[in-house]
């Protein structure tokens, strides 16, 4: 018996009865479908994560005081709060060799103010190089100056979700006067929309000025609560942490052992950490939506059981005219090997299709890679040979006469 014959001797069994074949094949289509969806959903949530890292900052780094404790660290006492000054800031700018971009950072939250319009949000103070850093526009009006840092001028610029929250009969913001707290400052300018970032926050609702302005008549302060600073290639991250870090170390007069007062952190090491989470989801999810194809493949072997036995004396006949058990073997698995090909075409097509639906519905983004495409039709061809081999091995034992006596 060649392998056509086996083919159309098992296309031929599989249609006697569609009902139960499809009925096996609902295991490897609903497994290969969820493992394509979970994939999608995982690797489109790791681009999205990713884009939304790199919207927040061009290769940045930022530099706060006290050590690095880590999310669990102990809380840090006020001195520790206060070991970045102005001349570590400028001892950074004028030495590391990295950086195309820093910026001091302080902030303040209070109530911004216009007319009977208030809103809760936070005023930081920076310089003009913060909008590459952070690649923010002005969308309207100007960046305040250099001139304005130096004479601490109580001037701003607005992201869309304050001006939006203020100016609510449409009022063009730029060149009105607003008040933050009891200070009154100028709006001169309106930063272009970012939206929300991949924590949530909405990165519009934030005003800037300059940061001699918020340190001296908002915060009343001589220490920095952060530096941004953006590095000329995400390859030298690394190297510019590390000088930096050596440039603190000196001014801070740290001895060797000692534990550092500031903490230095990169996009990189967020982008790390945010991915190594979703890879971590993706594969739970992609694993939980497997379990249905081992679940299919035990259908598999079940279905298969109750058709050799059910097929006990034409397996005897064929045998008693010169069927091999090779060739017996040979058709169970190709039509174990049909129902769970027939399964994974239609589990891919499901799968791809209930992507883009998951994506037009729950706005979730998603990310088919062919990779898990063939992946999961390879997975399910390999389980049905799995699952279906051992029931083809036990119709190939069996005795010819036993089999024709078989009722």
């Amino acid at each position: 018996m060649n392998i056509g014959n086996s083919f159309k001797i098992s296309l031929r069994a599989l249609a006697n009865n569609k009902s139960r074949s499809f009925l096996t094949m609902l295991g490897i289509i609903i497994g290969v479908a969820a493992v394509i969806a979970m994939l999608a959903i995982g690797q489109g949530s790791k681009k999205s994560i990713r884009s939304q890292i790199s919207e927040m900052g061009s290769n940045m780094l930022t530099i706060r005081p006290g050590a690095d404790k880590g999310p669990g660290g102990a809380r840090m006492s006020a001195d520790d709060m206060q070991t970045l000054k102005m001349d570590d800031y400028k001892a950074i700018r004028d030495q590391c060799n990295y950086l195309v971009a820093i910026s001091p950072g302080v902030s303040n939250s209070s109530q911004a103010i216009y007319g009977a319009n208030n809103t809760p949000t936070s005023m930081d103070g920076v310089n003009e190089e913060y909008l590459s850093i952070r690649k923010y526009s002005i969308a309207e009006g100007d960046m305040f100056t250099e001139n304005d840092i130096q004479t601490s001028a109580k001037v701003c610029v607005i992201g869309q979700t304050v001006a939006e929250n203020l100016f609510t009969n449409g009022e063009d913001p730029v060149g009105q006067t607003i008040r933050f707290g009891k200070i009154p400052f100028k709006v001169i300018g309106l930063l272009t929309a970012k939206g929300d970032n991949s924590m949530g926050m909405d990165q519009d609702d934030l005003i800037l000025a300059p940061y001699t302005t918020v340190m001296k008549r908002l915060s009343a302060i001589t220490y920095l609560e952060s530096i941004y600073a953006s590095v000329i290639s995400e390859d030298v991250s690394d190297a510019a942490q590390d000088q930096i870090s050596d440039i603190l170390r000196t001014r801070h007069k740290l001895k060797t052992g000692e534990e550092d007062d500031f903490s230095v952190r990169s996009q990189k090491e967020m982008l790390t950490m945010m991915t190594s989470t979703t890879d971590m989801m993706t594969a739970l999810l992609a694993a939980v939506a497997g379990i249905s194809l081992i679940v299919g493949g035990i259908g598999i072997m079940n279905i298969m059981y109750v058709s050799v036995t059910e097929r006990t004396k034409e397996i005897g006949l064929r045998m008693s005219i010169g069927a091999k058990s090779s060739d017996i073997k040979l058709q169970f698995l190709i039509e174990a090997f049909m129902i769970s090909i027939t399964g994974g075409l239609i589990g891919v097509f499901l799968g791809v299709v209930s992507s883009y639906a998951i994506k037009m519905i729950a706005k979730w983004p998603i990310d088919i890679q062919a990779y898990s495409v063939f992946l999961s039709f390879l997975v399910c061809s390999a389980t049905g040979i799995f699952f279906g081999w051992y029931p083809a091995k036990r119709a190939s034992e069996l005795d010819p006469i036993e089999a024709i006596r078989y009722e």
